[in-house]
């Protein structure tokens, strides 16, 4: 992929900078992204007592925003956050989401319990504070669709289906409340023709794009570290499944993104 300074412009909706696989890169790593077109990113935090060094990220680097919360893997192992806790981050102008939150019964199914109560937190949270959730689900497509069109009666609430790699049952649930999909590297491997197919399905304006970097890079980087640049690669890829030229779908993306995200806009630099 040629890299100019007049690339289409896109945000890597979902990546994890906090994580040590980038440690004394960012200046780098944004650059890169930037050459590529990533002009803007949200880091996400999976540990609420990570919270701070995320933050400083965002505070540091015009185009890093942030969001935060407690991944479902690891809901048994930290303290149940609280909601007030969830709702004082909207109080920072960079934190534009929260989350990830969500279910796993791939690795955790013991925690299910556990995750659930966290999850149902983070959309009280949500639907306090006006913030779109992020939502991470595997395995557990029936109690994620449930809980999410039973909270949504009682309060609407934004949310985006990071990575979303589930059913085709999953992805109507979530665009029939208004939530959003978004494309991984995932989409953009030579077997995910079914996961496309779904996607190619969907709206086009409830669609994002996102690295989950360091994880899931897509081709021609499978099988090495991820990183938000790389986020051009999969919505290549994506506007293909869409059958747009690739500058109407990073637009549209942009639009999409910007729709979700409204903090992401409004933020000083």
């Amino acid at each position: 992929m040629t890299q100019t300074d007049d690339a289409p412009k896109i945000t890597d909706s979902h990546t994890h900078l906090d994580f040590p696989d980038f440690d004394g890169e960012h200046d780098a790593l944004i650059t890169r992204a930037a050459a590529a077109g990533v002009h803007r990113m949200v880091t996400i935090c999976t540990r609420m007592r990570n919270e701070p060094k995320v933050r400083a990220l965002a505070e540091a680097h015009a185009p890093v925003f942030y969001a935060a919360g407690t991944h479902p893997m690891s809901a048994a192992e930290e303290p149940m956050v609280t909601l007030e806790a969830l709702v004082a981050l909207d109080a920072h102008p960079k934190c534009v989401g929260l989350g990830e939150t969500g279910l796993d019964y791939h690795y955790t199914a013991e925690s299910k319990e556990v995750q659930q109560r966290s999850l149902r937190l983070h959309i009280e949270a949500s639907q306090h504070t006006g913030l779109p959730l992020i939502i991470h689900a595997r395995a557990a497509d029936e109690d994620m669709a449930r809980i999410l069109s039973e909270t949504f009666r009682t309060a609407p609430y934004t949310c985006v289906m990071h990575c979303f790699s589930s059913s085709a049952e999953l992805a109507k649930t979530a665009l029939d409340l208004g939530f959003y999909l978004s494309m991984s590297g995932i989409t953009a491997f030579p077997k995910s023709q079914e996961l496309r197919d779904i996607f190619a399905a969907a709206p086009r304006d409830r669609i994002l794009v996102e690295t989950d970097a360091p994880y899931l890079a897509p081709p021609p980087h499978r099988g090495k570290r991820n990183e938000p640049a790389f986020a051009a690669h999969t919505a290549r890829r994506a506007a293909e499944t869409f059958g747009m030229d690739y500058p109407d779908f990073a637009a549209q993306i942009e639009a999409n993104f910007e729709r979700l995200f409204p903090k992401a806009v409004m933020a000083p630099a």
